[in-house]
């Protein structure tokens, strides 16, 4: 029962390539390894969305990702002392370079050729897991409210589930019986605040939020950013960093505000992404008791600090309380979603989605 799964987020620092053993009564992580991501496939993938490229362009990268995640996962075979004959599958959500959910013709592409995943590595792959549940209507995201279910359910105490990579994304799991599993992109997790951090040499993250704890929030901008459309938007709604960029910084910068300080503007978007996560769980859960972070957004001291502040009506805490490292959480997800697929089990909830009826996720690329 030995499954893989692979996931690089919107954040972009490494391909996330976790051993997950489901042949238990509960998910048991067998190995991890965070492959790196060269620069040069970084700000290619990232300027897709951004601009028109030759669909030679496009495909040789689709090629290029694969090749890098089938290293990833003979990295973690290798690392975890397995045979590749013993990994039933491998569960690749793929890299995405662009997410559009709304209107007649909704789209998410992620590249990282599954073919070229399964020829290298041996092992039967399972990927592009979106484009179904947006062909039944649904957003195609978030996907890991499923999982978050399977794992962090409780029948006694109403928990939410927040993930914080780029983009943040909340999962509400009620505990009283009949009440639906809801979740949703918030808004910019870590995303603006790399990419502001890179942008005045603070390095590709603040990690700890040091740079963001030197500065002072401005409120005035902070109103001004919370006025964006999508924050008024009613779930189910997703996002991505081709929407909250730097070019959204930019436009968010205007009327003196480009004269602030950049810490200054560093601070004001971390509790960007706090107050939105703080409104957003508000709304699902007006007294929410359990409050579960994973994600890189976890290790950012700051951050955890601001969450703790202003949802000081619940416990908060990280998802390592409930036994799974939260680092790892979004790759045990898309290896659970493999063995979905491969049992042929729906794998959305279309109470998260949207779509207008559970299906089966993703493709399968044969060993």
């Amino acid at each position: 029962m030995f499954h893989i799964g692979l996931m690089s987020g919107t954040s972009m620092d490494a391909i996330d390539a976790a051993l997950v053993d489901f042949g238990g009564d509960n998910p048991r992580l067998v190995a991890t390894h965070a492959h790196p991501l060269p620069a040069n496939i970084i700000s290619r993938t990232r300027n897709l969305a951004h601009s028109p490229h030759p669909i030679n362009e496009i495909g040789e990268l689709d090629i290029e990702l694969g090749r890098l995640f089938a290293d990833a996962a003979n990295e973690l075979v290798r690392a975890s002392a397995k045979s590749h004959s013993s990994i039933v599958a491998i569960g690749s959500h793929g890299q995405t370079v662009y997410h559009h959910p709304e209107g007649p013709r909704r789209l998410s592409m992620q590249l990282a050729d599954p073919n070229t995943i399964a020829e290298i590595t041996g092992i039967t792959t399972v990927a592009d897991f979106r484009r179904r549940d947006m062909a039944a209507g649904g957003q195609g995201a978030p996907l890991v409210p499923a999982y978050h279910r399977h794992v962090f359910h409780s029948p006694e105490v109403s928990r939410v589930v927040l993930n914080i990579g780029g983009i943040a994304n909340i999962t509400f799991l009620p505990g009283k019986p009949g009440q639906p599993v809801v979740g949703f992109d918030t808004g910019p997790g870590n995303g603006l605040m790399d990419s502001w951090s890179a942008r005045h040499g603070k390095g590709a993250y603040d990690a700890a939020g040091d740079w963001a704890r030197s500065g002072t929030m401005n409120p005035r901008l902070l109103d001004h950013m919370l006025g964006d459309a999508y924050f008024l938007q009613v779930p189910p709604k997703s996002t991505g960093r081709e929407y909250f960029s730097e070019k959204w910084i930019g436009n968010a910068l205007v009327d003196g505000w480009r004269e602030l300080p950049p810490e200054d503007v560093q601070a004001t978007l971390l509790d960007l992404t706090v107050v939105t996560v703080e409104r957003a769980i508000g709304d699902l859960v007006p007294t929410p008791t359990e409050l579960f972070v994973c994600g890189g957004g976890a290790h950012n001291t700051c951050l955890m600090e601001r969450i703790r502040m202003r949802c000081s009506g619940c416990r908060v805490s990280t998802t390592g309380e409930l036994g799974t490292d939260p680092d790892w959480v979004e790759a045990m997800a898309f290896a659970w979603l493999a063995m979905r697929t491969l049992a042929g089990k729906p794998g959305n909830v279309t109470s998260v989605t949207g779509a207008r009826h559970p299906v089966v996720l993703g493709g399968i690329y044969r060993a």
